[in-house]
Protein backbone atom coordinates (compact mmCIF):
# COMPACT_ATOMS: atom_id res chain seq x y z
CA UNK A 1 0.00 0.00 0.00
CA UNK A 2 1.63 3.60 -0.63
CA UNK A 3 2.21 6.13 1.72
CA UNK A 4 -0.62 8.80 1.95
CA UNK A 5 1.04 12.01 3.20
CA UNK A 6 -1.20 14.83 4.17
CA UNK A 7 -1.67 18.86 2.79
CA UNK A 8 0.77 20.78 3.93
CA UNK A 9 1.28 24.14 4.79
CA UNK A 10 2.77 26.16 1.21
CA UNK A 11 5.82 27.75 3.04
CA UNK A 12 7.05 24.59 4.47
CA UNK A 13 6.25 22.79 0.89
CA UNK A 14 10.05 21.08 0.40
CA UNK A 15 12.37 21.10 -2.66
CA UNK A 16 12.40 18.29 -4.82
CA UNK A 17 16.01 17.13 -4.70
CA UNK A 18 15.49 15.29 -8.32
CA UNK A 19 17.74 16.48 -11.11
CA UNK A 20 17.63 13.72 -13.84
CA UNK A 21 21.12 14.12 -16.03
CA UNK A 22 20.31 16.82 -18.57
CA UNK A 23 18.45 19.04 -16.71
CA UNK A 24 19.12 22.65 -16.16
CA UNK A 25 18.67 24.46 -13.01
CA UNK A 26 18.03 28.05 -11.98
CA UNK A 27 16.88 30.52 -9.73
CA UNK A 28 13.48 31.38 -9.56
CA UNK A 29 12.39 35.04 -9.94
CA UNK A 30 9.06 36.80 -10.35
CA UNK A 31 9.92 39.92 -12.10
CA UNK A 32 6.13 40.51 -13.98
CA UNK A 33 4.35 41.55 -10.29
CA UNK A 34 0.68 39.84 -9.68
CA UNK A 35 -1.17 37.62 -11.99
CA UNK A 36 -4.51 39.17 -13.06
CA UNK A 37 -8.21 39.05 -13.26
CA UNK A 38 -10.07 40.14 -16.45
CA UNK A 39 -13.89 41.12 -15.88
CA UNK A 40 -15.36 41.92 -19.46
CA UNK A 41 -18.51 44.04 -20.27
CA UNK A 42 -19.47 44.65 -16.37
CA UNK A 43 -22.36 46.19 -17.51
CA UNK A 44 -22.27 49.80 -15.17
CA UNK A 45 -25.64 51.99 -16.90
CA UNK A 46 -27.72 52.51 -19.72
CA UNK A 47 -27.85 55.59 -20.96
CA UNK A 48 -29.39 57.15 -24.40
CA UNK A 49 -30.96 53.60 -25.08
CA UNK A 50 -27.17 52.42 -24.51
CA UNK A 51 -25.99 49.90 -22.84
CA UNK A 52 -22.10 51.25 -20.91
CA UNK A 53 -19.56 48.50 -19.98
CA UNK A 54 -16.75 48.30 -17.99
CA UNK A 55 -13.49 46.21 -18.15
CA UNK A 56 -12.11 45.20 -14.87
CA UNK A 57 -9.12 44.21 -14.23
CA UNK A 58 -7.54 43.12 -11.12
CA UNK A 59 -4.39 41.27 -9.50
CA UNK A 60 -5.46 38.09 -8.56
CA UNK A 61 -6.34 37.21 -4.98
CA UNK A 62 -5.37 34.25 -3.78
CA UNK A 63 -7.97 33.42 -0.99
CA UNK A 64 -6.42 36.49 0.86
CA UNK A 65 -8.47 39.73 1.96
CA UNK A 66 -6.91 42.05 0.01
CA UNK A 67 -7.90 45.42 -1.52
CA UNK A 68 -6.43 47.24 -4.79
CA UNK A 69 -6.04 51.00 -4.96
CA UNK A 70 -8.24 51.65 -8.16
CA UNK A 71 -7.71 53.49 -11.20
CA UNK A 72 -10.31 54.44 -13.31
CA UNK A 73 -9.40 54.57 -17.29
CA UNK A 74 -11.15 56.66 -20.30
CA UNK A 75 -9.43 56.19 -23.20
CA UNK A 76 -9.53 57.92 -25.84
CA UNK A 77 -11.32 57.44 -29.37
CA UNK A 78 -12.12 61.68 -30.69
CA UNK A 79 -14.92 61.16 -28.60
CA UNK A 80 -16.37 58.46 -31.05
CA UNK A 81 -16.80 54.99 -30.46
CA UNK A 82 -14.38 53.62 -28.49
CA UNK A 83 -11.72 50.83 -28.70
CA UNK A 84 -11.92 49.35 -25.05
CA UNK A 85 -8.95 46.78 -25.09
CA UNK A 86 -6.46 49.05 -26.87
CA UNK A 87 -4.25 50.36 -23.76
CA UNK A 88 -5.04 46.94 -22.36
CA UNK A 89 -1.30 46.04 -22.55
CA UNK A 90 -0.29 49.49 -20.74
CA UNK A 91 -2.65 48.57 -17.67
CA UNK A 92 -1.99 45.40 -17.86
CA UNK A 93 1.37 46.15 -16.75
CA UNK A 94 -0.01 48.91 -14.06
CA UNK A 95 -2.55 46.32 -13.13
CA UNK A 96 0.67 43.89 -12.35
CA UNK A 97 2.28 46.84 -10.29
CA UNK A 98 -0.69 45.90 -7.83
CA UNK A 99 -3.69 48.15 -9.10
CA UNK A 100 -7.07 47.51 -10.14
CA UNK A 101 -7.97 49.08 -13.60
CA UNK A 102 -11.75 49.98 -14.40
CA UNK A 103 -11.77 50.46 -18.48
CA UNK A 104 -15.01 53.55 -18.70
CA UNK A 105 -17.16 53.23 -21.81
CA UNK A 106 -19.15 56.69 -22.43
CA UNK A 107 -21.30 57.18 -25.20
CA UNK A 108 -19.91 58.40 -28.71
CA UNK A 109 -20.46 62.27 -29.44
CA UNK A 110 -22.71 61.73 -31.89
CA UNK A 111 -25.47 59.61 -30.15
CA UNK A 112 -24.78 61.83 -27.45
CA UNK A 113 -22.80 65.22 -27.50
CA UNK A 114 -21.18 66.71 -24.30
CA UNK A 115 -21.13 66.34 -21.11
CA UNK A 116 -22.41 62.94 -21.71
CA UNK A 117 -18.85 61.72 -21.91
CA UNK A 118 -18.25 63.45 -18.47
CA UNK A 119 -21.89 62.14 -17.05
CA UNK A 120 -20.87 58.79 -18.07
CA UNK A 121 -17.67 58.83 -16.23
CA UNK A 122 -19.04 59.90 -13.33
CA UNK A 123 -21.75 57.10 -12.71
CA UNK A 124 -18.89 54.85 -13.92
CA UNK A 125 -17.03 55.78 -10.67
CA UNK A 126 -20.20 55.47 -8.33
CA UNK A 127 -20.89 52.23 -9.69
CA UNK A 128 -17.22 51.19 -8.52
CA UNK A 129 -17.39 52.47 -5.05
CA UNK A 130 -20.78 50.51 -4.71
CA UNK A 131 -20.09 47.09 -6.05
CA UNK A 132 -16.15 47.41 -5.23
CA UNK A 133 -15.87 44.71 -3.07
CA UNK A 134 -17.05 42.15 -5.91
CA UNK A 135 -13.61 43.16 -7.06
CA UNK A 136 -11.14 43.36 -3.97
CA UNK A 137 -11.19 47.04 -4.93
CA UNK A 138 -10.25 50.02 -2.34
CA UNK A 139 -13.09 52.82 -2.58
CA UNK A 140 -10.85 55.14 -0.99
CA UNK A 141 -8.16 55.15 -3.31
CA UNK A 142 -9.58 56.21 -6.55
CA UNK A 143 -7.28 57.83 -9.63
CA UNK A 144 -8.96 59.04 -12.65
CA UNK A 145 -6.94 58.53 -15.88
CA UNK A 146 -7.67 59.22 -19.71
CA UNK A 147 -6.05 59.85 -22.47
CA UNK A 148 -7.01 62.00 -25.71
CA UNK A 149 -9.92 62.95 -25.51
CA UNK A 150 -10.44 60.27 -23.04
CA UNK A 151 -8.30 62.51 -20.67
CA UNK A 152 -10.55 65.59 -22.03
CA UNK A 153 -13.70 63.90 -20.25
CA UNK A 154 -11.21 62.81 -17.16
CA UNK A 155 -10.18 66.26 -16.53
CA UNK A 156 -13.74 67.81 -16.12
CA UNK A 157 -15.15 64.95 -14.43
CA UNK A 158 -12.21 65.21 -11.73
CA UNK A 159 -11.89 69.18 -11.28
CA UNK A 160 -15.92 69.46 -11.22
CA UNK A 161 -16.15 66.12 -9.05
CA UNK A 162 -19.90 66.30 -7.08
CA UNK A 163 -20.68 69.78 -8.20
CA UNK A 164 -22.10 69.44 -11.77
CA UNK A 165 -22.56 66.98 -14.59
CA UNK A 166 -23.84 64.38 -11.55
CA UNK A 167 -25.38 61.56 -13.10
CA UNK A 168 -29.39 60.54 -11.85
CA UNK A 169 -27.95 57.17 -10.60
CA UNK A 170 -26.89 56.60 -6.98
CA UNK A 171 -27.35 60.27 -5.89
CA UNK A 172 -25.59 59.35 -2.33
CA UNK A 173 -22.26 58.33 -3.80
CA UNK A 174 -19.32 60.56 -4.23
CA UNK A 175 -17.69 61.06 -7.87
CA UNK A 176 -14.79 62.59 -6.04
CA UNK A 177 -11.03 61.36 -6.97
CA UNK A 178 -7.93 61.26 -5.43
CA UNK A 179 -5.76 62.60 -8.35
CA UNK A 180 -5.89 62.77 -12.14
CA UNK A 181 -3.70 61.78 -14.96
CA UNK A 182 -3.81 63.49 -18.11
CA UNK A 183 -1.71 61.79 -21.51
CA UNK A 184 -2.19 64.57 -24.20
CA UNK A 185 -5.61 65.63 -23.46
CA UNK A 186 -7.82 68.58 -25.39
CA UNK A 187 -8.52 71.50 -23.33
CA UNK A 188 -8.79 74.53 -24.95
CA UNK A 189 -11.11 73.51 -28.15
CA UNK A 190 -10.50 77.13 -29.84
CA UNK A 191 -7.00 77.41 -29.10
CA UNK A 192 -6.32 74.24 -31.01
CA UNK A 193 -6.96 75.62 -34.62
CA UNK A 194 -4.68 78.36 -33.55
CA UNK A 195 -1.63 75.50 -33.42
CA UNK A 196 -0.42 73.40 -35.91
CA UNK A 197 -2.38 70.14 -36.79
CA UNK A 198 -3.17 67.42 -38.92
CA UNK A 199 -7.12 67.47 -38.10
CA UNK A 200 -8.95 70.45 -39.17
CA UNK A 201 -10.88 70.66 -35.23
CA UNK A 202 -13.07 74.08 -35.95
CA UNK A 203 -15.43 71.80 -39.05
CA UNK A 204 -18.61 71.00 -37.73
CA UNK A 205 -17.67 67.33 -39.02
CA UNK A 206 -14.58 67.55 -36.35
CA UNK A 207 -14.15 65.64 -33.64
CA UNK A 208 -14.51 68.75 -31.64
CA UNK A 209 -17.43 69.87 -33.76
CA UNK A 210 -19.74 66.65 -33.54
CA UNK A 211 -18.57 66.76 -29.57
CA UNK A 212 -20.70 70.04 -29.31
CA UNK A 213 -23.94 69.08 -31.21
CA UNK A 214 -22.46 68.94 -34.71
CA UNK A 215 -21.27 72.65 -34.85
CA UNK A 216 -18.61 74.29 -36.31
CA UNK A 217 -16.71 75.77 -33.16
CA UNK A 218 -16.42 79.66 -34.14
CA UNK A 219 -19.63 80.13 -35.14
CA UNK A 220 -20.81 78.64 -31.38
CA UNK A 221 -18.26 80.04 -28.94
CA UNK A 222 -21.28 79.71 -26.03
CA UNK A 223 -20.90 75.65 -26.83
CA UNK A 224 -17.68 75.47 -26.48
CA UNK A 225 -17.16 77.26 -23.63
CA UNK A 226 -18.07 74.78 -21.19
CA UNK A 227 -15.89 71.92 -23.03
CA UNK A 228 -12.54 73.63 -21.55
CA UNK A 229 -11.93 72.01 -18.01
CA UNK A 230 -9.76 75.40 -17.33
CA UNK A 231 -13.23 77.16 -16.79
CA UNK A 232 -14.61 74.39 -13.80
CA UNK A 233 -11.23 75.32 -12.15
CA UNK A 234 -12.43 77.30 -8.90
CA UNK A 235 -10.00 79.39 -6.48
CA UNK A 236 -11.60 78.17 -3.36
CA UNK A 237 -12.09 74.65 -4.44
CA UNK A 238 -10.27 71.71 -3.94
CA UNK A 239 -8.68 70.64 -7.20
CA UNK A 240 -7.46 66.78 -7.28
CA UNK A 241 -4.06 66.97 -8.01
CA UNK A 242 -3.10 66.59 -11.39
CA UNK A 243 -0.21 64.97 -14.04
CA UNK A 244 0.18 66.42 -17.52
CA UNK A 245 2.21 64.28 -19.64
CA UNK A 246 2.04 64.96 -23.32
CA UNK A 247 4.24 64.29 -26.36
CA UNK A 248 6.18 67.56 -28.22
CA UNK A 249 5.09 66.29 -31.67
CA UNK A 250 1.70 65.54 -30.99
CA UNK A 251 -0.06 65.88 -34.53
CA UNK A 252 -3.62 66.01 -33.28
CA UNK A 253 -3.61 67.75 -30.25
CA UNK A 254 -1.26 70.17 -30.14
CA UNK A 255 1.29 70.80 -27.18
CA UNK A 256 -0.15 74.06 -26.23
CA UNK A 257 -3.20 72.32 -25.03
CA UNK A 258 -1.70 71.09 -22.11
CA UNK A 259 0.81 73.98 -21.64
CA UNK A 260 -2.61 76.11 -21.51
CA UNK A 261 -3.90 73.83 -18.59
CA UNK A 262 -1.00 74.15 -16.65
CA UNK A 263 -0.79 77.84 -16.32
CA UNK A 264 -4.31 78.00 -15.34
CA UNK A 265 -3.51 75.09 -12.57
CA UNK A 266 -0.15 76.73 -11.51
CA UNK A 267 -1.50 80.54 -11.55
CA UNK A 268 -4.46 79.30 -8.95
CA UNK A 269 -1.82 77.64 -6.74
CA UNK A 270 -3.39 74.32 -7.46
CA UNK A 271 -1.33 70.76 -7.09
CA UNK A 272 -0.07 70.22 -11.18
CA UNK A 273 2.86 68.18 -12.43
CA UNK A 274 3.73 68.22 -16.03
CA UNK A 275 6.24 66.14 -18.16
CA UNK A 276 6.99 67.13 -22.24
CA UNK A 277 8.02 63.69 -23.79
CA UNK A 278 10.76 65.34 -26.25
CA UNK A 279 10.07 64.28 -29.98
CA UNK A 280 6.67 62.18 -28.62
CA UNK A 281 3.26 61.75 -30.67
CA UNK A 282 0.19 61.37 -30.02
CA UNK A 283 0.70 58.32 -27.49
CA UNK A 284 3.78 57.06 -29.81
CA UNK A 285 7.46 57.31 -29.40
CA UNK A 286 7.49 57.34 -25.35
CA UNK A 287 4.36 56.86 -24.07
CA UNK A 288 4.57 53.22 -24.32
CA UNK A 289 7.31 52.53 -21.74
CA UNK A 290 8.17 51.40 -18.14
CA UNK A 291 9.92 55.10 -17.52
CA UNK A 292 6.43 56.80 -18.49
CA UNK A 293 4.44 54.24 -16.24
CA UNK A 294 7.21 55.08 -13.49
CA UNK A 295 6.29 58.67 -13.67
CA UNK A 296 2.31 58.16 -13.61
CA UNK A 297 2.88 55.33 -10.53
CA UNK A 298 5.20 57.78 -8.70
CA UNK A 299 2.45 59.99 -8.87
CA UNK A 300 -0.23 58.02 -7.84
CA UNK A 301 1.51 56.64 -5.18
CA UNK A 302 2.13 59.81 -3.66
CA UNK A 303 -1.08 61.60 -3.79
CA UNK A 304 -2.79 58.88 -2.19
Amino acid sequence: MKKILSPMEKMDFPESEELPGGVREIEAEDTFGYCTELYTDVEYAVHSGKKLHLQIMTPTVFGQDLKWPLIVYVQGSSWHKQNLFQSLPTLARMCERGYAIAIVEHRESDLAPFPAQVIDVKTAIRFLRLNGRSYHIDTDKISLWGDSSGAHSALIAGITGNTKYLPEEYPEVSTEVDCIVDWFGPTDLMAAVQHPAVIDHDSSTSPAGILIGGKSLHDHPEDVYPTNPVVHLQPDRETPPILIMHGGRDPLVPFNQSCILYEALKQMDKEVEFVKLKNAGHGWGGFMSETALNIVENFIKREK
